[in-house]
């Protein structure tokens, strides 16, 4: 990595900052800018002006996200510690697939790509710096990353390979520069159903060129048999067919139309069919319909949520619980959505991106006949606050054991939502609008309500490679639960907070 190093860590790392040298057992992320020579060449002023803003506004916070640390960010990377190998991989994939989006509407020539790589060691903190054999790894991966990839260490590999919704490739023992050992390598694949085309890419090449070769021997015989049945039928005699018996005694008439074949009875033998498994769910979801009605959406409690704005919303239904594990999974089983989920089945699916919840919905119109999707962010809202206005849909004033959000109920496990319907339901008789999991929408992300739609609808336009996600989630704090909270991710970034509902139009 090049350029000036600039040192950043907030108050809790200053903890973490002694005189004294201090060892720990880190993951390390080391991230670095692909041809950044090259895009300060062509436009250095706005090159260094993206790359800051992408700093601020992506790599920082999504490192915070994760509970890792910023060590130190250079002119065109970066380098951060994390207790969790877990976290420290997703955020890396948050980061790399964000940067998807963030390209999206550039050329090509001006995007930037960031090469990541991600080890697990014991490294020595000084001040506000890191040492170590370890972070010479992370860096070393970092360096034959392919361009956008993220690759990891044999020891990352271990600690994550069950836990994350994501396939990895492994790369093999890679001997890497001031190393001494060879350094087992893995590549990242942040879309599960890539690492099924890997495997099965040579798989395939085989069986076409199998049935090619079949195709040609076919084709052989056939034309061997064809030139030897003209052979056989050039060879014999004509067959000479005598007259009746009466013919010199006939009148000549006109020849008669010719009769149809004598019908025969045909038992007809259908080939064997396979049984395919039903691609209809055992049940769709439970849905609440609402009538219409306005409502002052918004609140003056943060920036994103103002201005509060008056929205007229026309009567639709919406699902009365978040779309569960079982409901996912038959999506899946009928091969229209992306995953596996593990978790137990009453349980609210997650790791779901807006692409993911898209495909879901658009699977249950197919299987329906109706015409399902995610509810408009004016609609959750208006779902959420069960024809109230006040902060939390039974009042003002917080209470614990209303909504599954951190360290609001007793018993809530920390690492997995409620199972649905566990906590009482809002006015309108739908559970988990607040905690639980955080909620896709349909709209675009506009950082406030300036020119947002009155009638209820999507909004989309803005910035679309990022959307609307509402109701926080049992890993965030009361705050998040309010009905007016709102929070942004890009569309195809896969997170364990992640799930939606389905809403129908009246």
């Amino acid at each position: 990595m090049r350029g000036e190093i600039r040192h950043l860590h907030s108050g809790n790392d200053k903890e973490n900052s002694h005189d004294a040298t201090a060892r720990r057992l880190a993951a390390i992320i080391v991230g670095d800018i692909s041809g950044y020579s090259r895009l300060m060449q062509v436009d250095e002023d706005g090159t260094y002006a993206r790359v800051k803003r992408i700093e601020r506004d992506l790599i920082e916070p999504t490192i915070a996200e994760h509970h890792g640390r910023l060590v130190k960010t250079t002119g065109d990377g970066f380098i951060a510690i994390f207790d969790s190998p877990v976290e420290a991989v997703r955020c890396g994939i948050v980061i790399q697939q964000s940067m998807v989006g963030r390209n999206a509407s550039l050329p090509r020539e001006h995007w930037i790509v960031y090469r990541i790589g991600v080890n697990l060691g014991d490294v020595i903190i000084e001040d506000e710096d890191v040492y170590g054999d370890g972070v010479n790894v992370a860096a070393r991966l970092e360096g034959i990353a392919t361009p956008g990839q993220i690759f990891i260490s044999g020891g990352i590999y271990e600690q994550v390979k069950h836990k994350l919704v994501c396939g990895y490739q492994s790369l093999g023992d890679r001997q890497v520069k001031n190393i001494t050992d060879p350094v087992r390598v893995y590549r990242v694949l942040p879309d599960p159903s890539a690492m099924t085309e890997n495997r099965m890419r040579p798989v395939i090449m085989l069986l076409a060129a199998a049935t090619i070769a079949l195709l040609v021997l076919a084709g052989g015989v056939l034309w061997y048999l064809l030139i030897r049945s003209d052979s056989q039928v050039a060879s014999r005699p004509p067959v000479a067919v005598p007259p009746p018996a009466d013919v010199a005694k006939a009148v000549p008439s006109p020849p008669a139309a010719p009769q149809a074949a004598p019908k025969t009875s045909v038992t007809a033998v259908a080939p064997a069919i396979k049984q395919q498994p039903s691609l209809q769910p055992t049940k769709e979801p439970e849905m609440v319909s609402l009538p219409g009605g306005s409502f002052a959406m918004g609140s003056n409690d943060d920036i994103t949520e103002k201005p509060v704005h008056q929205v007229t919303v026309k009567p639709f239904a919406i699902g009365k619980y978040p779309v569960t594990v079982k409901e996912w999974n038959e999506c899946t089983a009928a091969k229209a959505c992306g995953f596996v989920a593990v978790d137990r089945e009453d349980a609210p699916v997650t790791d779901v991106n807006w692409n993911d919840a898209k495909q879901f919905a658009a699977w249950l119109t197919q299987m329906t006949g109706k015409s399902y999707r995610i509810p408009s962010e004016a609609e959750w809202e208006y779902a959420a606050r069960g024809g109230t206005q006040t902060k939390y849909w039974w009042g003002d004033q917080f209470r614990p054991g209303m909504v599954n959000c951190k360290n609001c109920i007793d018993g809530a496990v920390a690492q997995q939502p409620m199972a649905v319907a566990s906590l009482k339901p809002n006015p309108f008789g739908l559970h988990d609008m607040g905690g639980g999991v955080d909620q896709w929408v349909e709209d675009c992300w506009n950082k406030n309500y300036q020119g947002a739609p009155s009638d209820g609808s999507a909004w989309l336009t803005g910035d679309c490679s990022a959307r609307v996600i509402r109701s926080g989630s049992w890993r965030n704090d009361a705050r998040s639960a309010r009905p007016a909270s709102r929070d942004r991710y890009d569309v195809a970034v896969r997170y364990p907070t992640h799930g939606f509902r389905v809403a129908l139009s009246r």
